[in-house]
């Protein structure tokens, strides 16, 4: 019960490795609003799994590209829970194209997401959260690991990256700390219905620990970044991909 008394809200959180995530935080004693944008559905599930296990949680609904729909979000956790102490800016979005195939609406639906959704998202939780909060942005190993066929999300991850560095320095005096998730090939819901699953034993043959992750193994590290067991981190990058790198 790391986490008893604190809010946290997780944005994309209605499936794979958000669900997993919100799972997590509430059964660390957090009270958890849970983030989607059109299954409401999935997020109740996942509410469900928190109360029936003694925790609390709310579904909230938002497009966090939208910044009129990020501020509905934060007023709906204020007003269920009066503060925000965590954010995790989990929701993003994966749409492969190689460089000659990238359009206009492809540029933008990743970065208006996976970028400017994460800067709303963090701009509404400074209004609610004090010393001690934890921000957990999470990236991807591609990031860095740059894989062919995929130039705009990894350039959006990257720019996720350095962001965390940035808004790091500039929150610490504010004794919030940001950090990012990098995490490697997890096997989600979305990666099937993408076909990313067919390439799977590459990956695997790539990674030392020589497996898929699975969305619990990125809940722990986002609720250790979220406890005061990580208060002396910040600005960090973690990578939690297998050795993948």
């Amino acid at each position: 019960m790391r986490l008893d008394g604190k809010v946290a809200v997780v944005t994309g959180a209605s499936k794979g490795i958000g669900a997993a995530i919100a799972k997590r935080l509430g059964a660390e004693g957090a009270s958890v609003v849970v983030n989607y944008a059109t299954s409401r559905e999935g997020a109740d599930k996942v509410v469900n799994a928190i109360t029936s296990g003694g925790g609390k949680a709310i579904a909230a609904q938002a497009d966090v590209a939208k910044q009129a729909d990020v501020t509905r979000l934060f007023n709906e956790a204020r007003d269920a829970y009066g503060k925000v102490d965590i954010l995790v800016n989990n929701a993003g979005l994966y749409r492969g194209a190689p460089v000659g195939e990238i359009t206009e609406e492809n540029f933008h639906v990743h970065f208006n997401l996976n970028v400017l959704g994460l800067i709303f998202a963090t701009q509404e939780a400074l209004k609610y959260m004090g010393e001690g909060g934890s921000i957990i942005n999470v990236s991807s190993v591609l990031s860095t690991l740059s894989s062919p066929g995929t130039p705009v999300y990894n350039a959006t991850k990257s720019a996720v990256d350095g962001l965390t560095r940035t808004f790091s320095k500039e929150l610490a005096p504010k004794k919030i700390r940001v950090n990012s998730v990098n995490p490697g090939l997890i096997e989600t819901e979305g990666i099937h219905a993408a076909g990313i699953i067919n390439y799977a034993d590459a990956v695997v043959a790539m990674t030392p620990l020589g497996r898929l992750g699975q969305p619990d193994d990125i809940a722990p590290v986002v609720a250790f970044l979220a406890s005061a067991d990580s208060g002396w981190i910040t600005g960090e990058c973690l990578y939690a991909a297998g050795g993948l790198r």
